[in-house]
């Protein structure tokens, strides 16, 4: 179930809009609030982030998408099927881009685009029940999406294991070399004795 809803401009980290609730559906709201504009302010400060990403925090679940300059971000049950959860970001980012995509540079205050919350909500209770005959279809639908996501991961966790062979290999040089000044150094004082009266 989609909890929260958030879109922030990721070079500065200022919300967008916000899928307003009353509160009643998120126990500690304002907390998950806090947590994701922390994550909005994290991510304008990091450069080559993953544009797609889940983040687990206690019972829920962060998702993004970064598109351009915008983050689209959702917090859901861990059990909310990810592909539902990416797709419920894209129609928000799709609607996002042709309402307000030419001035999301040139809002200067918080919440500039609150009047998309009534978009936001009409998304929210068509995503809510996951077993709905719509999200059972995009649910059985390729998952193309998150394979890609998945992949990604891999290639990065393969990227870190050659890093990691790398940094073994010049260890073992570093190694062998101070033994070979060890011995060089020995010698020389060996020399240098034999030298002395």
């Amino acid at each position: 179930m989609v909890k929260l809803t958030m879109i922030a401009r990721v070079t500065d980290g200022l919300p967008l809009a916000e899928g307003l609730d009353d509160g009643r559906d998120l126990r500690d709201a304002e907390y998950y609030k806090q947590q994701a504009k922390s994550l909005f302010k994290n991510l304008s400060t990091r450069q080559n982030e993953p544009s797609r990403m889940s983040v687990e925090t206690g019972a829920y679940v962060f998702h993004y998408i970064i598109e351009g300059r915008v983050c689209y971000l959702t917090m859901c049950d861990r059990a909310y099927p990810k592909k539902l959860a990416f797709q419920y970001l894209e129609d928000l980012k799709n609607e996002f881009e042709r309402v307000n995509g030419a001035h999301v540079e040139t809002a200067a205050r918080p919440y500039a685009f609150i009047k998309f919350d009534t978009f936001i909500q009409k998304m929210k209770k068509l995503y809510q029940d996951t077993r709905t005959q719509r999200n059972i279809a995009k649910l059985n639908d390729e998952l193309y999406e998150v394979h890609q996501i998945m992949t990604r991961n891999v290639q990065e966790v393969l990227g870190v294991g050659e890093k990691l062979d790398q940094v073994s290999e010049m260890s073992s040089r570093l190694t062998s070399e101070s033994r070979i000044y060890a011995d060089k150094a020995k010698d020389l004082n060996r020399q240098l004795r034999k030298l002395k009266p």
